[in-house]
Formats: C-alpha cells, structure tokens, sequence
C-alpha cells in the first residue's frame, strides 16, 4: 500500500537518451531548452484548438529564450513564469554537457495531479521525444546540438524505489501500464534507525518566494524548516483534484491521523532555526533564485516524511524546470 504522508498522483519517467553524433552539448540549463524544444514539437502535432494552450504557454519561454540567444546571454529581466499545459517536472541527472557517439543522456520526467496519466505520455511527449531525436528543422538541428542527434535507448517507470522497463533497446512494452500510485508503494518515508538528518543539500536551484513564511523576495532565503513544509502544502494543494485547490483542500484529503501529524509537523518545524548556510544565488537566466546547503540541529523524525515527499514533489516556483528539490544529510 502507499504510504505517502499526502495522498497524490505521480508518474515517474527515467528517460535515457544515447547520442548518435561524434560530438553533441547541452545548453547551460538544459530543462529550458528540453521544455521549449519538446513542448512546441508536441503544440506542431496538435490539432489548432488542442493547440493553442500549447503555444500560449511555450511564447514567453521561446521569447525569452531567443533574447538570451540574441544578447549572448546578458539579460538581466527575471525568467519567464512558464511551463506547460500540463503539471510537469523535468529534472536533469547530474552530468557533463558534451557527449560523443554512443553516450548516454539521463533525465527524469514526472507527470502529476491530474497531468499524472500514461496516455498522455504514451500520445503526446514520447512521440515528441523520437521526433526531437530525428529532426532535420534547422530551429533546432545545428552542429553539435543535440537535437536531432540522439536517439531513445530506454524509459523506466518508478515503482516505489526500483525502476521498471517501459521501453528498452528502443522497444515500448505496450502491455505495461503504470498506476499513478505505484511511485509510493513500499517506500516508507521515515529516517532510518540511528540516523539522523541536519542538512539540506538543494540539488536544483529554489526560489520559495512565494510560500508563506518568514520572508517576502527571492533575494531573502528561507530560515526555518516552516517555509519548506508551507511550500509543500502550497504544491500539493494545486496538484489536488476537484476545484477546492487551497491549504483547507489538502487538509480535506487527509484522515483524522493524517491531519494530526501533519499539524505536528508544522509547529515542529517553526522551531528550528538555521544554524550555517551555504548558499549562492542562482547563475544569470536560470530559473531559481539560490543554490546550495542550509544546516539546522538534527531534524526531528515527524518531519522528516514531509521533507523527503517535498523533495519528490519540488517545491517553489519554476518546478517544471526542476527547481525546488534537495537531498537530506
């Protein structure tokens, strides 16, 4: 059974991409790009109604993303509020940004709320996976780019904490079909015995600017524990079904237990003040506002379930880009 401190849907996508080119190179933040190549490949294959979301939401991005081309990178205006039609994460997996022929790429897609169905990945963002791999548009195929240049090697699908074969050897196993419950079962979100957690290492960029909390600016970061929990309720409580999409529609989700330890949680977490940071902000033109480290005394165990689902979920603004997740030490 699942065991998530919160109830939500979520499907997740290990893409791997091999390169079939001598030489091809990543952009310097590589979802922007992947977002606005796949998302108008996937708008170019729609009918013009089921369309129009699709440029909508990709015009900002492509504007932005065509001024950073133009200036070599010197804008200084804050990077658009983009992000597709649907509720994505695209998270890129610690890498080099050049590979040669043969070598493999690594990225994770996650689909949730009521974005997380198979058919929308099987219809929409696979087949514009395979077009991006073969396109011959000079927008996108350019010497030593990747598009155009890489072919899908496999898919996995997580289910809890082992990654099952969708696709393997370029082949799609049209009989599996993942739940959007399956990325929960058997994990059990709670510290190990005898281990304790203090740090959070932020893997992506962040900007929490939003949540309630004690700051108001991406230029200020978050001192307690409390901002992270409150922006987790904020994620969740777009990511719900049906229109009550507030801080009352997560607590509505949740049994009598639930809402008691997630009460507790909350008023743990306000009395935990930062103890070191290490942070930086954010290179110019990438989503996010900080990265780095923020170590607090050993984190309590009631919060721990909620941290470890705000690192599955990302939390803050620009998530579709993978901001907003960490790893616990």
């Amino acid at each position: 059974m699942p065991t998530s401190p919160i109830p939500f849907s979520l499907l997740r996508y290990l893409i791997v991409w091999k390169a079939n080119s001598s030489l091809v190179a990543l952009s310097r933040y590589f979802p922007v790009e992947l977002s606005l190549v796949l998302g108008t490949i996937i708008a170019k294959r729609l009918a013009t109604q089921e369309a129009a979301p699709w440029h909508k939401a990709m015009a900002p991005l492509a504007e932005y993303h065509a001024e950073i081309s133009a200036k070599n990178q010197n804008v200084t205006k804050p990077f658009p509020a983009a992000a597709w039609p649907l509720e994505t994460v695209l998270l890129p997996y610690p890498s080099k940004r050049t590979f040669g022929k043969d070598e493999l790429i690594l990225w994770e897609l996650k689909l949730l709320g009521e974005s997380a169905d198979h058919g929308l990945f099987l219809e929409l963002i696979l087949p514009a996976m395979e077009e991006a791999g073969y396109t011959s548009e000079t927008q996108w195929n350019r010497p030593n780019r990747l598009w155009g240049h890489f072919e899908i090697n496999a898919v996995y699908v997580a289910k809890g904490a082992t990654w099952e074969p969708l696709v393997t050897d370029g082949r799609l196993d049209l009989r599996y079909r993942p739940t959007p419950i399956q990325w929960a079962e058997g994990l059990t979100f709670a510290a190990p015995e005898r281990r304790t957690f203090s740090r959070l290492n932020w893997l992506t960029t962040f900007d929490l600017s939003e949540s309630t909390g004690s700051f108001h600016s991406s230029h200020e970061t978050p001192e307690t524990l409390h901002v992270i929990l409150e922006a987790l309720i904020t994620r969740v409580s777009r990511l719900i079904s049906g229109r009550h999409k507030s801080r009352e529609g997560v607590m509505a989700i949740l049994n009598a237990g639930e809402q008691a330890s997630l009460q507790r949680a909350l008023e743990e977490s306000a009395r935990f003040q930062l103890l070191h940071k290490n942070l930086q902000p954010a290179p110019a033109n990438w989503p996010g506002a900080w990265s780095g480290t923020q170590t607090y005394v050993p984190i309590p165990a009631v919060l721990i379930p909620y941290l470890e689902l705000a690192s599955i979920l990302h939390i803050g603004k620009h998530t579709h880009f993978g901001c907003g997740t960490f790893r616990l030490s």
